[in-house]
């Protein structure tokens, strides 16, 4: 089940159903499973308990660096710096999803490089760089276009691409005036 609903054009945050994520938390419990980890982190940070995601997280890479792959390191280092992000922590953010987009590139996994990119360029929207922004969203679509990505995926990506030009243009606009 998928707990996003849409994602916000302003901001580009998921939009979620907040009663859904603390059910499905509380099904979660203290599971400790990569799997659950991950989704508990993600949960947490969309509920804005991100003090408590950060402490997950920071527990999600250490259990994926001891009893996982290297592709699963990758996506617990990627949700790490989306909770990063959401704490402001921008510079960190951005440090650890380009390790991670090439790290990613080089062992050939594209959807893993595009998931990196794509919140890559969330933290640079966040930043106001739209120009950094709109690359990072398009090497994200580039990428995704090249594996058989959900629709839903590439649907996110194109909207964020839309909202970088969009607040580039009025960027551009009010430096005009």
């Amino acid at each position: 089940m998928s707990y996003i609903h849409g994602y916000d054009p302003v901001t580009l945050r998921e939009v979620v159903n907040s009663r859904e994520c603390r059910e499905r938390l509380d099904e979660l419990g203290d599971q400790r499973s990569l799997p659950a980890l991950l989704e508990r982190v993600w949960l947490l940070k969309v509920l804005d308990r991100l003090d408590d995601a950060l402490d997950i997280a920071d527990q999600t890479v250490r259990t994926a660096r001891m009893a996982g792959t290297r592709k699963d390191l990758l996506r617990a280092r990627i949700l790490h710096a989306t909770v990063l992000q959401f704490r402001g922590s921008l510079a960190a953010a951005t440090q650890e999803l380009t390790t991670c987009a090439l790290e990613a590139e080089g062992a050939g996994w594209a959807s893993i490089a595009a998931f990196a990119y794509q919140h890559r360029g969330k933290v640079q929207y966040d930043a106001g760089d739209f120009d950094a922004a709109r690359a990072d969203f398009k090497r994200a679509l580039f990428a995704r276009q090249s594996t058989a990505t959900p629709d839903d995926q590439l649907e996110s990506t194109l909207l964020a691409i839309d909202a970088a030009e969009r607040r580039r243009a009025e960027a551009g606009a009010a430096v005009a005036s």
